[in-house]
């Protein structure tokens, strides 16, 4: 019997009995998602009880491009010789990324019982994920072998190296007289900003 063979009568065995809680587990989340106070509650759910997918390497994180051309190349200055085209660099790796930690939080205008009812549905998500992923066994050999662990490392690498890129373009931004943001939130042009 091959490994492969194995690993898939030990997944079938494993859908036939450990699944079970799994299933009165999501049942249950899917019916407090109705909640009026849990927010984005149920859109998460199918995520957080999809998560094995992951896992087992049969779904796959995107990876958007601006990011992968960041891991290739994270110092190139092509075409960003103007502080307009180093700010829509900018703007591309905060959309990837979210935004920089120089930019103050978006206020939303929720009120802070929005705030903790997404708190509570957020920690509601992530124990469905956890309670989802628990119940596969040799969680880590499957990610090894799927590929999955592999694919987790390259995105992690891809978003590491864009805020390496969205620093350093943020340097040169600086260093060339730009506003932001082309440059740090905080950084203000001497004379008036370099087109």
């Amino acid at each position: 019997m091959t490994v492969r063979q194995a690993l898939s009568v030990g997944l079938a065995l494993w859908f036939k009995t450990a699944m079970r809680p799994f299933v009165l587990l999501t049942t249950v989340s899917l019916l407090l998602s109705g909640c009026a106070g849990m927010g984005g509650f149920g859109s998460g759910v199918g995520a957080a009880a999809t998560a094995p997918l992951d896992d087992l390497n049969l779904r796959r994180q995107h990876i958007p491009t601006v990011l992968l051309q960041a891991e290739a190349n994270p110092y190139d200055l092509r075409n960003l010789s103007q502080c307009s085209t180093i700010g829509a660099e900018i703007r591309r790796l905060d959309e990837a990324l979210g935004p920089d930690t120089d930019e103050p939080p978006a206020q939303d205008g929720s009120t802070m019982s929005e705030r903790a009812g997404d708190a509570a549905s957020d920690a509601a998500l992530d124990a469905i994920r956890d309670a989802s992923t628990d119940f596969i066994p040799g969680r880590s050999w499957i990610r090894r072998l799927s590929g999955a662990e592999q694919h987790s490392r390259h995105v992690q690498s891809a978003i590491q190296a864009g805020r390496m890129r969205r620093a350093f373009l943020k340097g040169v931004g600086m260093n060339r007289n730009c506003a932001p943001p082309a440059a740090p939130a905080w950084f203000r042009p001497e004379g008036g900003s370099q087109r």
